[in-house]
Parts: C-alpha cells; structure tokens; sequence
C-alpha cells in the first residue's frame, strides 16, 4: 500500500519520472480541451446536441479536474501549504465555479463571470516548466529595482496628466474635464498605446507631448532591460 503512495505521489509531483511525464501530458492535454470547449461555446446559433456535447467535455474535465485537486491533497505532505499556494488556489478556482452553477441550478450573471475563471486552468500549463522558476528568481532579483521605477512611473503618470490638463483644458473642455481624463490620456501615451481619438491641439501641449513620448519610451524599455538582466544572472546561477 505505502509503495502504491508512493508511486503515485511520484507520478503527480515528478514529471521527470516517466509516469509524472504521462501524467503531466494528460492534465496539459485536458486544460487545452477545457479551453477549446470554453471558446466553442460562444459560436452562435448551434443546436441544442452541440452544447450538450460542450457541456459534457466540461463535466468530464471537470471531474478529472477535480479527482487531480483531491488526490494533490491526499498525498501532498504540506496540506495547508498547497491548499492556499499560488497552484492550490488555481486549481481551486477553475472548479469551483462549475459546482456553484450546478448547486444553484442558474446560470446568472455572477456566475457567468465566475465561469470566466475557468480561464485560470491556463496557469496549469506553468506548473512543470522549469522555466517559470527562472522567471520567479528574476523577478525577485529585480524586485526591488521594479518597485522603484513603479513608483516613478506613477508619479510620472500623474504628473503628465496633471500637466496636460492645464495646457488642453481651455481649448478642448470635453476631452480634458478634469485631471482624471489626462490621467487616462498619460497612461496610453507613455505607454505608447495612443488610441488617438484624444490629442493636443495647443502649441505648448504638442511640445509637452514631444517630451512625454520620449519618457515613453524610457518607461516601456525601462523594466525590459532589467528583467532581462535578472533573467541573464539567474541563468547564470543555474548553470554554476
């Protein structure tokens, strides 16, 4: 009995090992069905056989999903631990909407947005890549430096805002209102989004703008440089 445990705690943590392999391709397999049934659900005007069709994948995933989630438990060593870890609480939620719509019997709003986390089994797909680890170092090697520049981005954000307000408010009252419009204006120009419906019009805005796109710039290559940089060092560390 203890070595049939064993064996199956193996198989669910170690995808190094042959059977974690399979198993790993099986429950990566069953997340990629779930989301193709999800999206499948959405085309319109089928018949009623399709959906029961969708709606059975759903519920025999569902089910698999759930087995997966308790038998993680049963033979987790750190129950706790897993059950409220970034993965435990994944697996969670995906499931757990599908039993509050059966529960109730109605598929109301709350739980049509609810089904929507079905999308977070996409993060199940992450949890054998090595390469997610390395990303995990990286960003807690450059954490400190991406908080700073967080900060600084923020003010920056708000000081554009503020400032093109007071330069475009006189002449174009409906798209600057208030120091919240050219908020949402400095968002998508330093990031370089610019929808541009919303514009300066005036000469000192068009020049405030000149330098606010070349602090663009800097925000979007900013925290890329630095990742890639941790992302350098902790390869590094692997291979030493």
């Amino acid at each position: 009995m203890k070595n049939r445990i064993d064996f199956l705690r193996e198989m669910i943590n170690d995808p190094k090992t042959p059977h974690g392999r399979y198993f790993m391709l099986f429950v990566q397999s069953l997340i990629v069905i779930s989301i193709i049934s999800f999206t499948l659900e959405t085309l319109p005007n089928r018949s009623e056989l399709y959906y029961f069709s969708l709606f059975c994948i759903e519920v025999i995933t569902i089910i698999l999903f759930s087995v997966e989630y308790i038998a993680r438990i049963s033979l987790n060593t750190h129950r706790i631990r897993f059950v409220f870890s970034f993965y435990g609480l994944v697996d969670l939620i995906s499931i757990l909407p599908f039993y509050m719509f059966l529960l109730t019997g109605t598929d109301a709003r709350i739980f049509k947005v609810l089904r929507m986390l079905r999308l977070l089994r996409l993060f199940k797909l992450f949890r054998y890549n090595k390469s997610i680890d390395r990303y995990k170092r990286a960003f807690t090697l450059a954490k400190n430096d991406l908080i700073i520049f967080g900060a600084v981005a923020m003010m920056t954000i708000y000081i554009t805002g503020v400032g093109i307000y007071f330069f475009e408010n006189q002449k174009q009252p409906e798209n600057f209102s208030s120091i919240f419009d050219g908020i949402w204006w400095a968002i998508i120009t330093l990031t370089t989004v610019g929808y541009g419906d919303t514009y300066p019009i005036t000469t000192a805005g068009k020049m405030f703008t000149f330098v606010v796109l070349i602090i663009g710039l800097a925000i979007v290559s900013v925290p890329t440089a630095l990742i890639a940089s941790a992302l350098t060092e902790a390869r590094n560390e692997e291979n030493e």
